[in-house]
């Protein structure tokens, strides 16, 4: 049974990270890579929006007893199985959280145009994720589930 506060709280929390990273990014790589401020910035909130996403993720792959996914990347997979998320959400969701352990994990240097892709054209993504699971667990309350 989905717990609603808990899905509400991370939807609110992956809202505060969007702004975050949209009030600091840049307009080009090239701008972004020379304010390392707002490099680091703008890296630490895009993981923390993407952790928010996982953490959804994970409480809904196991509140509704889908099949436990072996990385962070399958648990979008299973809520698009599940039709929690669309197809292409799912897959731009799994892509984001290779981005997420690249910061996360300090995994080689940071590659900048990557990130500043995410922080500019995959804020949609991640809005699309809040819509997706917001209206999903909106749906799930109104047929009874809890």
């Amino acid at each position: 049974m989905v717990d609603a506060a808990v899905v509400s709280a991370k939807l609110e929390e992956l809202e505060r990270r969007i702004a975050r990273v949209r009030h600091h990014a840049k307009p080009t790589p090239a701008e972004l890579e020379a304010d390392p401020d707002a490099l680091e910035l703008v890296a630490f909130n895009l993981m923390l929006a993407v952790q928010a996403c996982l953490d959804i993720a994970s409480h809904l792959v196991a509140d509704e007893g889908l099949a436990p996914a072996a990385t962070l990347a399958e648990s979008f997979q299973r809520l698009g199985e599940h039709g929690v998320l669309s197809t292409e959400t799912a897959a731009s969701l799994a892509r984001a959280a290779g981005l997420r352990n690249v910061v996360a994990h300090a995994y080689g240097a940071i590659d900048v145009a990557r990130l500043h892709a995410a922080a500019t054209d995959g804020l949609a993504d991640l809005e699309r994720f809040a819509r997706e699971v917001a209206a999903w667990t909106q749906a799930s309350q109104a047929e009874g589930r809890r």
